[in-house]
């Protein structure tokens, strides 16, 4: 969608108008960097902004998800906790011409120090704290653009060996990856018990998509998630997200490390958890991303040897 598109972005600021319960005085959009998936805007009305996305009208169900993560990590923040993550507001979603969309709350973002990463790490791990009795969610939603599905198991080793690892190997096979990753990627697959002979994960509430792009430090110093993939599962999912591309800084770690240890059998189990991406992005853009996961499907199972 364009910022020519009169109708659709007047649907837009009705809608806003309407959920919000907030009068839009001579709004205007700008376009600003919002990823590879989806285009990003500034809806600015003075002293009101917000924050949309938009993508293709069959999009919808992407945005409605996103829009229910959202309130769920937001549900887990309630009370006055000197540990916790902003999470922006979902305002509305909907369709307007041939575009889908997503309206939040806009968020003034700022630089941030050491004690805004403390805060990060604390929060983050009592984010994970709300749990329920099984793995998965209520719903589907995605990952990227890829389809997240979250069938609920009583069993985490079930779950993410067909809702995680067997999905992403599935379609990495209709993406062209060679038979051998494919067979060995199998075959870890069906070995994912030795990763857990002695660690039971509970089934934490996951922002299911950390890294550093989706996440930020406001400029009232709190720190802010955003852009989830919402699930019940291995809290350890979630770190091992953040260590994929970098941009946490060591004071995080050591904040959620004294809020809430993590097991020593992590530093492989990462590797684990971190395939689930890479193959995810080899499905998506293609590239030297199948070597990567190659690499790591190989690296885990010389750790079951």
């Amino acid at each position: 969608m364009s910022q020519t598109d009169n109708d659709a972005w007047a649907a837009i600021f009705f809608d806003i108008e309407q959920k919000s319960g907030s009068k839009l005085e001579r709004p205007h959009c700008r376009s600003v960097g919002g990823g590879s998936i989806n285009s990003a805007w500034i809806v600015d009305s003075g002293e009101l902004q917000y924050f949309v996305k938009t993508n293709r009208a069959d999009r919808l169900e992407m945005f409605i998800a996103e829009s229910e993560g959202l309130n769920e990590m937001i549900e887990s923040q309630n009370g006055n906790h000197p540990d916790r993550l902003h999470i922006p507001a979902p305002v509305c979603v909907g369709v307007a011409g041939h575009s889908s969309y997503i309206a939040m709350e806009y968020l003034a973002v700022g630089s941030g120090n050491s004690n805004s990463m403390v805060q990060l790490g604390r929060a983050l791990a009592r984010m994970h704290r709300q749990s329920q009795t099984q793995f998965g969610w209520h719903r589907d939603n995605t990952i990227g653009s890829t389809p997240q599905p979250n069938n609920r198991e009583s069993s985490w080793i079930e779950f993410y060996r067909q809702h995680r690892l067997g999905f992403q190997l599935e379609l990495a096979g209709k993406n062209g990856a060679d038979r051998r990753t494919l067979e060995r990627g199998l075959r870890l697959s069906e070995d994912l018990d030795g990763f857990f002979q002695q660690y039971q994960p509970m089934a934490s509430l996951l922002h299911g998509d950390l890294w550093s792009g989706n996440y930020a430090i406001l400029t009232s110093g709190d720190p802010a998630i955003f852009d989830p993939a919402v699930y019940y599962g291995d809290r350890e999912a979630d770190l091992a997200m953040t260590e994929l591309f970098g941009g946490f800084s060591r004071d995080f770690y050591s904040a959620y490390n004294e809020a809430w240890p993590i097991d020593t059998g992590y530093k492989t189990r990462k590797n684990l958890y971190n395939l689930y991406h890479i193959l995810n992005h080899f499905n998506l853009f293609g590239g030297g991303y199948l070597g990567q996961a190659t690499h790591t499907i190989d690296s885990l199972l010389a750790e079951l040897n």
